[in-house]
């Protein structure tokens, strides 16, 4: 294995990401931020701790910044505070343990029994191990003296305040308007494959490798869908008790966002099927059979829907008039449809028929989850 080429590797993309950083907004540039502010706050909560507290408990104040210097300030202060009433815990079992049974081993044995026994406790979150850390620190290199254990709350105390500033001074960007950009993608994405899939319907040499290459797109797509929840909630959780001042509408916005990839990820499955079942009829040449009138009209409310589908989507919020004309004519298309095909039953040939009855159902359950599991109106 060359080792200088992984070395290669690695400074290439570090110095990639460092481009990305520099050129525009996103999650490149939070990181080199967050690590920026990491070093600085760290730096200074050592020095501090240095100058105004004992060498041995010096130590937990750049350790502490760094746990309360995380992605968001609603997490910063969550596990901020954790991590000090842990420390709490930890030193004041220390501190009881060494006054009342002295320092032996059975009483070292009991503080680490009790401490993570105390640790378990769920208000101490992820930081509920330090519980039985500071604990030893204090019993072992403080022997439980109460002065020992005043300076490693104080170091503690300095450098959460040093994390905490960071954030203050400069907060967590906000990235609400990419979240709505990206879910706008989304729908738009979703939209032009259903105004696709209506252009093999009506096509007279319809192209069966669309198809099979969509119904692998799925997954990919499903993927997408899910990544984009993930930032959303993260950005919903950045939104809390963060002092960045937004113009956009983050209160309602970000959940509106939330709620249409819920449907998003719902209303891909009826896509699925209709995919899948078109792909069959053009592979079993029942496609060719359906009835003239049939197929155009079909294509009809699939552009329909794909219409309603785009304005869910928008970066604004959606016109509920404009949305409700949308679905009114993407149902009336839908009728149509279906009164027609109530009609020729009885002259279309079962697996005919069949196909007919699985693609109008496919649609009409699109329509209904769209119309049903749109986003809440913003003045609602």
């Amino acid at each position: 294995m060359d080792v200088s080429h992984i070395f290669r590797s690695a400074a290439a993309a570090r110095a990639g990401h460092l481009r990305r950083a520099l050129k525009e907004a996103g999650s490149e540039r939070d990181a080199v931020l967050l690590g920026a502010k990491t070093v600085v706050a760290a730096t200074a909560a050592w020095l501090l701790a240095r100058y105004l507290l004992p060498p041995a408990v010096s130590t937990f104040a750049p350790f502490t910044a760094l746990v309360a210097l995380q992605a968001t300030v609603y997490r910063s202060v969550r596990d901020c505070l954790q991590y000090v009433l842990a420390v709490a815990a930890g030193a004041a079992l220390a501190a009881t343990l060494a006054a009342v049974a002295g320092i032996h081993g059975w009483t070292f044995g009991l503080l680490t029994l009790v401490a993570l026994c105390v640790g378990t406790i769920r208000g101490f979150g992820q930081q509920g191990t330090q519980v039985a850390i500071v604990g030893f620190f204090a019993f072992s290199s403080g022997q439980g003296r109460i002065d020992y254990i005043g300076h490693l709350v104080a170091s503690v105390a300095i450098g959460a305040l040093c994390g905490l500033a960071a954030h203050l001074v400069l907060a967590p960007a906000r990235h609400t308007d990419h979240r709505q950009r990206a879910v706008a993608g989304l729908y738009t994405t979703m939209a032009d494959r259903l105004g696709d899939l209506a252009d093999t319907l009506e096509a007279t040499d319809p192209d069966r490798g669309h198809l099979r290459q969509w119904r692998g797109d799925w997954r990919k797509l499903s993927g997408e869908c899910e990544r984009i929840r993930h930032t959303i909630e993260a950005e919903i959780e950045n939104s809390r008790m963060n002092p960045r001042h937004i113009v956009s509408d983050t209160d309602r916005a970000l959940p509106r966002a939330r709620e249409a990839v819920a449907l998003a990820e719902r209303v891909m499955d009826h896509m699925r099927s209709l995919t899948r079942t078109l792909d069959h009829a053009l592979g079993s040449g029942e496609l060719e059979s359906l009835p003239t009138s049939f197929r155009p009209r079909f294509g009809a409310v699939l552009r329909a829907t794909a219409a309603a589908m785009e304005e869910i989507g928008r970066e604004s919020p959606s016109d509920p008039v404009l949305l409700d004309a949308k679905f009114d004519e993407a149902a009336a298309e839908l009728d149509r449809v279906q009164r027609r095909y109530e009609r020729t039953a009885s002259e279309a040939s079962p697996a005919v028929h069949a196909l007919q009855g699985t693609l109008v159902t496919d649609a009409g359950r699109l329509l209904t989850d769209l119309r049903s599991g749109r986003p809440a109106p913003v003045d609602a």
